[in-house]
């Protein structure tokens, strides 16, 4: 008699890496913090993969890696890049081992101001530290397709962009955005906590949506595949509503 209580499948879903160049968990910790608080609602509760890469092989603590993660309000999931010992030491404390393919589009590395590379690379927004809040700003304006790899954020205003964001684009604001045409590649919306920032699109076809920290990927975006939409954040979760009235 089959079993119809569960089904297993395989799926893909949106994650972010956290890239390590020190095994130094207490400066990479310290480091990421930074980061955080640039963006600290959009990264809570965030699943995260570490890559260790660019340890060539060198021991690192994961069990204090993994608290310093969860710390930072952060769900750990696994490693990758790692050799058979990092993997066997990272099995023991419960993070997973994955294997990642290339990226096709890859991003240099940062720098300090003394010209040395970064302990991490957080593969996600980079968002400035300092916000000014003025009384009023108008909306930034962008009339043009945005290719993959492209990334477009309105500081402390709406974003309207009057084309195509295509796979592998990201379009950023504090504020509201709107897309007058296809909607593929990723759209932020409220990056500095702002929970009433709504995504308008004329076509929904995006890899991943977020308002305020809650995000949805593709998968979730059935409802309204290909369709126009209003994004908006309801309670902890998103709801999309149509345009017309």
């Amino acid at each position: 008699m089959s079993d119809s209580t569960i089904e297993l499948k395989g799926s893909a879903f949106t994650l972010s890496v956290l890239h390590i160049q020190s095994n130094n968990v207490v400066a990479v910790a310290e480091a990421l913090a930074s980061k955080i608080a640039q963006a600290p609602q959009f990264f809570l509760m965030a699943p995260i993969v570490v890559n260790v890469d660019k340890l060539n092989g060198e021991v690192i603590d994961f069990a204090l890696l993994k608290q310093q993660l969860e710390s930072l309000k952060l769900v750990p999931v696994g490693i990758s890049g790692a050799n058979d010992a990092q993997k066997v030491a990272a099995r023991a404390v419960g993070l997973a081992c994955l294997s990642t393919a290339k990226e096709q589009h890859p991003q240099p590395q940062q720098k300090n101001n003394d010209g040395q590379q970064t302990q991490i690379r957080y593969e996600r927004v980079e968002v400035p530290v300092e916000v000014e809040v003025p009384t009023y700003k108008p909306a930034q304006v962008l009339r043009q397709n945005l290719r993959s790899g492209q990334q477009i954020y309105a500081r402390d205003t709406d974003l309207v962009v009057i084309g195509t964001v295509s796979n592998g684009a990201e379009v950023i604001a504090d504020g509201n955005i709107h897309i007058y045409g296809s909607l593929r590649g990723r759209a932020i919306a409220g990056a500095q906590g702002n929970a009433e920032a709504k995504i308008f699109a004329q076509k929904i076809e995006a890899e991943l949506v977020s308002i305020n920290g809650t995000y949805w990927t593709s998968e979730q975006l059935t409802q309204c595949w290909k369709k126009s939409g209003c994004i908006s954040l309801s309670g902890d979760s998103l709801a999309v509503s149509d345009l017309e009235v």
